[in-house]
């Protein structure tokens, strides 16, 4: 169901279970890549895999993010339809923060983000991630706050989310102070 608070439902009541790095997380981008690539052909505009497993060495809970743009994100039916068919849900809408719609898929433990294409949160997932494959100091900072975070009780995944805020904007800090430092050089 989505509610009122679409992220309500994500509950934990618990401890967030954070694992090691595995393998298999590009393998199963790659594997979801084709099925989303299948259901919605030239739909998508691009598909990235962002977020803790994305990321090379970084611990991380057992769900893939993948991050799909398409033409208008609010225009569901151009796209969640077929989506559903293929055994994907949908989980989340907010309207209020870039039209973003997340489903969950039928196989693999994902979260499905869908944005518009040229939305500024698509750029701001992949510098992350970037940044976080690029830097061996950031991704142990990361992984330490993670791991603090991980020995708390939860009642809501957001919960969890929400206290990486202050790690993940310094990070993000961080990865735009290097990327316009790195422009200007010659």
């Amino acid at each position: 169901m989505i509610g009122a608070d679409p992220r309500s439902h994500h509950l934990v009541n618990g401890r967030v279970h954070i694992c090691d790095p595995d393998p298999k997380w590009p393998y199963l981008f790659r594997q979801e890549e084709g099925r989303l690539r299948g259901v919605l052909g030239d739909r998508v505009l691009s598909l990235d895999h962002v977020g803790s497993t994305s990321v090379p060495g970084l611990a991380a809970k057992p769900c893939l993010d993948l991050l799909l743009a398409v033409a208008d994100s609010a225009d569901e039916a151009a796209y969640v339809p077929d989506l559903e068919a293929a055994g994907y849900s949908l989980v989340i809408r907010e309207p209020d923060w870039y039209e973003h719609r997340v489903l969950k898929g039928p196989g693999v433990n994902i979260n499905l983000h869908v944005f518009t294409e040229g939305c500024a949160e698509i750029d701001r997932m992949r510098l992350l991630r970037d940044h976080l494959t690029e830097d061996a100091g950031a991704r142990e900072r990361y992984t330490a706050v993670k791991r603090e975070l991980a020995e708390h009780t939860w009642d809501r995944i957001q919960d969890y989310a929400d206290a990486k805020t202050g790690i993940i904007t310094e990070l993000l800090d961080e990865a735009g102070a290097s990327r316009d430092g790195s422009t200007g050089a010659g």
